[in-house]
């Protein structure tokens, strides 16, 4: 996977495949729905001493701070640990931005399918005819659909950084790039496999398509975004930074631990490599709304809505031979049984979970700031509020 900025090969690891569904929400893959699933078991009631245990566990993984925002008709919560700025001790508030990382791509998935509605672009357009020179001839197959569900097959990164230690992140923190010279660092060799034949979660897929909305716009992506959905939505706390590389506003901070154990403020940070899959700033607040909204039907005609709860046919696997886990703009886990539907995002200093059961029965939005990253033990805390949120309990009031 390739971060918001720098690929973390060797700084944070792969993302984990777990043999429990726990664990695969944890660290990205999800469970495909079964054809025929039996009926969901049965939600938990919120267990407030729990939840407030889970986020208030600030070191496994070593943490800052912490939110969960927990919806939905089942039942509502809000909790917040930690603080938002180690130097000035100012506590975490719903209220405050934060960097969302991968959760970019929900917002510009729902815009490209906007712009098929509208007849402005297909979804079986070849990506090469939306953004002449950009890619070469032999990636002609190559849709708009296979950007947005991750099976491109686009070759990997050549000659970009990858940081193996906190230090080397710091170094490359201002590391500028245009879309296009990022674009040209994922166009070497040939195709890893036929389009729509296999899946792989790429962030390239998700910088091209904002480059579609560039083109079908004729404006940056971000105004798109910002028209379509944060001003109706009224997301006032989401925004597009562009080359601005701060978080203005009321904040939560994001630290590194270096190698002497001191922590350093990664917080100002050029998103430019994460254009379009990474680079969004919002709130907890505005995520549930996003999330309420856009599970509502709200936003996208009924027929493509159902590609975001759609994941590509049975027999186009990931390149480690599991099933398919991302559908158009969302990826799909399923824990203790519960099928969840959304997407994680991360970025230094910053990691994020939205996730809800497709009938908005359990929906949460979880924040959370490590200051380590490796071997998927940063998700630790994902893990334990996805495992309380779906795990049924005994009349005795025990878990099952």
């Amino acid at each position: 996977m390739t971060s918001t900025h720098l690929t973390r090969r060797a700084f944070a690891g792969a993302a984990l495949t777990g043999a429990t569904a726990l664990t695969a929400l944890a660290a990205l893959p999800a469970h495909r729905a079964l054809a025929s699933p039996p009926s969901p078991p049965s939600l938990p009631p919120l267990d407030s001493a729990a939840l407030r245990a889970a986020i208030g566990d600030l070191e496994h993984p070593p943490s800052t701070a912490a939110q969960l925002r927990v919806g939905g008709s089942a039942g509502h919560w809000y909790g917040a640990s930690g603080v938002a700025d180690i130097r000035t001790r100012r506590p975490v508030t719903g209220h405050d931005r934060i960097r969302i990382g991968s959760i970019t791509k929900v917002l510009v998935a729902t815009v490209v399918l906007q712009l098929v509605a509208e007849g402005r672009v297909a979804l079986d357009t070849p990506v090469r005819r939306l953004l002449p020179g950009l890619l070469p001839a032999r990636f002609s197959p190559v849709t708009v659909a296979h950007l947005l569900n991750h099976t491109s097959g686009l070759p990997d990164h050549v000659g970009i950084p990858e940081p193996a230690t906190a230090e080397e992140v710091l170094r490359h923190r201002f590391d500028h790039w245009t879309p296009r010279e990022w674009v040209a660092t994922a166009t070497h060799g040939p195709l890893k496999f036929p389009p729509g034949s296999r899946q792989e979660y790429r962030g390239i897929n998700y910088v091209l398509a904002a480059l579609v909305i560039d083109e079908v716009t004729g404006r940056p992506y971000g105004e798109a975004v910002a028209a379509r959905i944060l001003r109706p939505l009224g997301m006032a706390g989401t925004v597009v930074p562009g080359d601005d590389p701060r978080i203005h506003g009321p904040h939560v901070h994001g630290y590194l631990a270096m190698a002497d154990g001191g922590l350093r403020d990664v917080t100002v940070y050029d998103q430019s490599a994460g254009r379009g899959e990474g680079d969004m700033i919002s709130t907890t607040d505005d995520l549930d709304r996003m999330l309420t909204v856009l599970f509502s039907g709200d936003l996208l005609p009924q027929e493509l809505q159902r590609l975001m709860f759609t994941l590509p046919p049975d027999e186009v696997r990931m390149l480690d031979g599991s099933p398919a886990r991302y559908s158009t703009g969302l990826q799909q886990a399923t824990v203790n049984g519960v099928t969840l539907w959304g997407k994680t995002g991360e970025t230094y200093g910053y990691k994020n979970a939205v996730f809800s059961t497709r009938d908005q029965q359990r929906r949460f939005v979880l924040a959370y700031h490590p200051t380590t990253a490796r071997d998927g033990a940063e998700s630790q805390m994902t893990a334990r509020v996805a495992d309380l949120l779906t795990r049924a309990h005994t009349p005795a009031g025990r878990y099952t």
